[in-house]
């Protein structure tokens, strides 16, 4: 027995002691028991002096179950003592790690007592591992993993996606498959010169009109349209045949042929039409082609002779020579998928400009050379060779070729190494790749067959609240957050910054780790977030030594503090060591 209640005010109760507290070893933290009528209410330790004893209610055990909160509360006749070892694996689950579970460490307030998650509570749902640099985040995702991995029996049936923002997770699981010969690690970096991985590779004609749009940066949905139609326009331009060359004069037609119906100035139709002819012309429909009537013959070029008076004499033979590649009843809008490179979606970006009537309106021209010149800068960039494929392939082929190895296996883990583009690059390559993972799961006809897991290295950096939701209705990562659990498809947060992430993908998490957490912002913004994170424990947050984290969510009945072991080998996160390259 602790001693007798003397006060019970809200979840707050007062108990003086009856023990010797200088003979005791540390109380603080404690859980205890206030016992009564086959009832016990569970309460933590959160102040002592030298006669009381200051506890906070926070559940009861009742037919061997632990329930958050509690019905009654301790009355003053209520025995108080120490939790035993029986009742803490009800709440802490069995130090033995029973069932299907993963050993994340031991607690930090009764020795040797091991914490084991169940995995299903765990990996069901999005997860966050939140903390300050070298607090100890890595590590503990690398340690989840190869506790997972380095069990027996192991998730082979798993489908592990780490975005890895610094290339430092590949040092810690390059190796499972020494411990364990049936997982496979794959490894993809950004790095052109690396050998020992596999080069990222894009295909382009899988990312569909918002991949595009995101590659682009589109800023203004004015642009959406013209990208839609360079994607119709490709099936047809990546082609050598007849056909081809007649939807080409087809579009260079109607151009030209809105061009002389604007009603602009003689002048200004005559430079327009130069203009376009210079740049988008075909063998027969150029500067060059021969208007011939009984007695006249003339090039195009000098059909657009412009008088003294601001007018075109031969304008009408113009229209009826460009009429004459008008073709109305031509329709590809239907037509097969086909590969493509950024230097043929260049090309067709092209003519849907001029199929747009974009160049008669310096307004929307503005606009749509935009993606002209940002298609450029890709097609000249150190960037392209990501997206340099030829091969055709479905987008679940694709996938399936990122999960198998060299030797034909099937990869449980698969790292992005992308440290070698910058951010703004990284966050579209995130994007891309976890909205084909996100389709691939949503089209599974078993719904849910599938368990597919995305890890976010960094995540402030590229889960953010974007422009993307105005522009195309959603943010996948949002999207992802709100809908995946049903499809099978859930992330994994692991971020310096909680407050910089995207709002509406954070709140979907149902379970944190938290390492030491210092900035204000980032203190406030989970302790509003979580019910259960009282002032008490948001300031054992900012004291937490490397290592140690408090854990919140449906995998853990009750905060509680605990020190995750170093994995072994080790991701690559240590700070550089001053005095060894000072000295």
């Amino acid at each position: 027995m602790l001693g007798k209640i003397t006060e019970i005010v809200d979840d707050i109760v007062k108990v003086k002691m009856t023990i010797d507290i200088k003979m005791q070893p540390s109380l603080s933290n404690l859980h205890v028991i206030f016992e009564e009528d086959n009832k016990k209410v569970v309460g933590e330790i959160i102040k002592i002096d030298e006669e009381y004893l200051t506890i906070n209610i926070i559940g009861e055990i009742i037919d061997g179950k632990y329930n958050a909160g509690v019905f009654q509360k301790p009355s003053f006749k209520a025995n108080v003592r120490i939790i035993n070892m029986e009742e803490l694996g009800i709440i802490f689950g069995s130090a033995a790690g029973t069932g299907a579970t993963f050993y994340l460490g031991e607690s930090s307030i009764y020795n040797n007592y091991a914490i084991n998650v169940n995995i299903n509570n765990f990996f069901s749902n999005h997860f966050a591992i939140i903390g300050n640099s070298g607090s100890g985040k890595s590590c503990a995702a690398a340690t989840i993993i190869q506790n997972l991995f380095y069990a027996n029996p192991a998730p082979i049936n798993s489908n592990i996606f780490m975005f890895d923002a610094y290339g430092e997770y590949h040092n810690a699981f390059s190796s499972l498959s020494q411990v364990n010969p049936n997982i496979c690690y794959k490894s993809i970096t950004t790095n052109i010169n690396d050998s020992e991985s596999e080069q990222l590779k894009i295909p382009l004609w899988l990312l569909g009109t918002d991949g595009i749009a995101l590659l682009l940066e589109v800023d203004n949905y004015k642009q959406i349209p013209i990208i839609e139609k360079t994607l119709q326009l490709l099936p047809i331009l990546t082609r050598t045949d007849e056909g081809v060359l007649k939807y080409k004069n087809d579009i260079i037609a109607k151009c030209l042929r809105d061009i002389i119906l604007t009603g602009k100035s003689a002048s200004s139709v005559r430079q327009q039409i130069i203009s376009v002819l210079t740049y988008y012309n075909t063998p027969e429909l150029n500067l060059d082609l021969k208007i011939i009537e009984p007695g006249y013959t003339r090039t195009l070029k000098q059909c657009l002779y412009v008088n003294d008076n601001d007018s075109m004499d031969a304008i009408e033979r113009v229209v009826g020579a460009v009429s004459h590649f008008i073709a109305d009843d031509l329709d590809y809008k239907n037509s097969e998928p086909v590969a493509f490179t950024l230097e043929e979606f260049e090309k067709a970006l092209s003519f849907a400009l001029i199929s747009e009537g974009t160049l008669q309106s310096d307004k929307v021209y503005d606009y749509a050379n935009v993606l002209a010149v940002r298609t450029r800068s890709l097609v000249e960039g150190k960037y392209s060779s990501y997206f340099d494929c030829k091969e055709y392939m479905t987008e679940e082929e694709y996938i399936n070729r990122l999960m198998t190895t060299y030797d034909g296996r099937k990869a449980q883990i698969l790292n992005f190494n992308i440290n070698y583009v910058d951010d703004r690059f990284a966050k579209v390559l995130v994007k891309l790749l976890s909205k084909a993972l996100f389709n691939q799961c949503v089209t599974n006809p078993n719904r849910g067959s599938k368990a597919v897991h995305i890890i976010i290295e960094e995540a402030h950096r590229y889960v953010q609240n974007d422009t993307d939701t105005q522009l195309f209705g959603y943010n996948i990562f949002d999207r992802i957050a709100k809908e995946g659990r049903k499809y099978g498809i859930l992330l994994g947060f692991i971020t310096q910054r909680p407050s910089e992430i995207s709002e509406t993908s954070i709140s979907q998490c149902s379970n944190f780790l938290i390492f030491r957490t210092l900035h204000a912002n980032d203190i406030k913004y989970l302790e509003t977030m979580m019910p259960n994170a009282t002032k008490d424990i948001m300031n054992k947050i900012k004291i937490l030594q490397p290592g140690l984290c408090m854990t919140f969510g449906s995998a853990f009945k009750l905060p509680i503090t605990v020190k995750v072991p170093m994995p072994n080998p080790q991701p690559l996160s240590s700070n550089a060591q001053i005095e060894a390259l000072w000295y």
